[in-house]
């Protein structure tokens, strides 16, 4: 039970001093003779999932080492709307091949984490299989389950209504539909993010009104990124994506700020949060490490430290390899690009906007491809490692 409850923000309901199964989390797992059916749902909206998203992942992983069944809606149908939450605008509507081929990506990534191969772990389920049989009659049914005042209460719709931002109808079905995916998959549990809540309460409700036992709500903290500061997402650039190479994973994990290191810890790996090295360095290498081995195997994982080492100059033997270019040949501000052709790395100042526009190009094993980076003065770059594709590196010295 403590393992289920690892890093968990919120139960609901939570009372823990009833004894009905319906109101008592504990009781639910414990008065249960059989599997209970554990709920996430995920929309192929895009190609990548990053180690935010593993999070609620590897709670639907602990479900299953429980001895419980998965099931993993694939919202191939609700894809096509997009969830509004969070969102200050209405989402572009994907194509239908668009969120097959991503669903696919999704679950190919995700196979290092969920039991795939254990008979009744795992139930993959596509939401089009029921919600595209809905008739008008059954959608105004659903419809009237809900008023416009409850939808306006979702924290992202009242925003938008107060700053008079368009919300179209179609979005207001959202909710309604991932919570009828409990409904058609009889729930127990479901999984979610904080940012999740309504989503899921919608679920519950919906289940009462279809004379179904309703499902608890488990919500996981969201992850904040790497910079420290913004949620991860790898359209603010702070991710560790799960289909990135060894190194690269490496060498981003071990610069996790020291504030956010325990959540990393609590959310990411199992190890015990009272065994961890007690000097932040060697914190960062051990998450490190964890994290990469979980994707790549641990052979891979220590290659990546190895390298890591070699690339930032934590082995001095090691560093003797990589060639050092003197930046005061440059005159700043100067652009990434000409600082590549500048230390050799590239023939050309076109060769190297080539390199880095097809993703060849990192700087202390982060990949770079804004042509347009620039850089103020020595000072930014001193001491870091520019590498072009995986066997040619130049230190950069001031």
């Amino acid at each position: 039970m403590t393992k289920l409850r690892r890093g968990v923000s919120e139960i609901f309901p939570e009372q823990l001093d009833s004894k009905s199964p319906d109101d008592n989390f504990n009781e639910r797992l414990a008065q249960s003779n059989q599997p209970l059916r554990i709920k996430f749902g995920i929309d192929p909206t895009g190609t990548d999932i990053h180690l935010g998203h593993s999070v609620v992942f590897r709670k639907l992983r602990d479900f299953q080492d429980a001895g419980h069944t998965a099931v993993l809606i694939i919202g191939d149908f609700t894809a096509r709307i997009g969830d509004p939450t969070g969102k200050s605008e209405v989402r572009k509507q994907l194509t239908t091949q668009q969120v097959q081929q991503n669903a696919q990506t999704y679950l190919d990534q995700v196979r290092p984490i969920l039991d795939f191969d254990t008979p009744g772990r795992l139930e993959i389920r596509y939401n089009s299989e029921w919600l595209s049989q809905l008739d008008l009659a059954k959608i105004l049914d659903l419809l009237s389950t809900m008023t416009v005042g409850q939808m306006l209460a979702k924290e992202g719709f009242a925003l938008r209504y107060e700053k008079e931002a368009p919300i179209y109808l179609h979005e207001f079905l959202y909710p309604i539909m991932q919570g009828y995916d409990s409904v058609a998959v009889e729930a127990d549990v479901e999984l979610g993010g904080t940012d999740q809540k309504f989503n899921l309460a919608v679920g519950r409700d919906l289940q009462r009104y279809f004379k179904q036992k309703p499902q608890f709500g488990l919500l996981m903290p969201i992850l904040i990124g790497t910079d420290g500061v913004q949620k991860m997402s790898k359209s603010l650039g702070n991710y560790v994506g799960l289909s990135e190479d060894a190194l690269t994973m490496y060498s981003k994990l071990e610069k996790i700020p020291d504030d956010l290191i325990i959540q990393y810890f609590e959310l990411l790996t199992k190890l015990p949060l009272d065994g961890l090295p007690e000097n932040p360095r060697e914190r960062q290498k051990l998450l490190a490490l964890d994290v990469v081995s979980q994707y790549h195997g641990k052979e891979a994982a220590k290659d990546a430290q190895k390298a890591a080492l070699n690339l930032t100059g934590g082995n001095a033997k090691q560093a003797d390899a990589v060639p050092e270019f003197s930046l005061t040949e440059v005159e700043f501000p100067a652009k990434l690009f000409y600082i590549l052709n500048a230390s050799g790395l590239c023939k050309s100042s076109s060769e190297a906007r080539r390199q880095m526009q097809g993703g060849g190009v990192r700087l202390d094993g982060e990949q770079i491809t804004d042509v347009n980076l620039i850089f103020d003065s020595i000072d930014d770059l001193n001491g870091r490692v520019l590498q072009l594709g995986k066997k040619k590196f130049v230190r950069l010295v001031g």
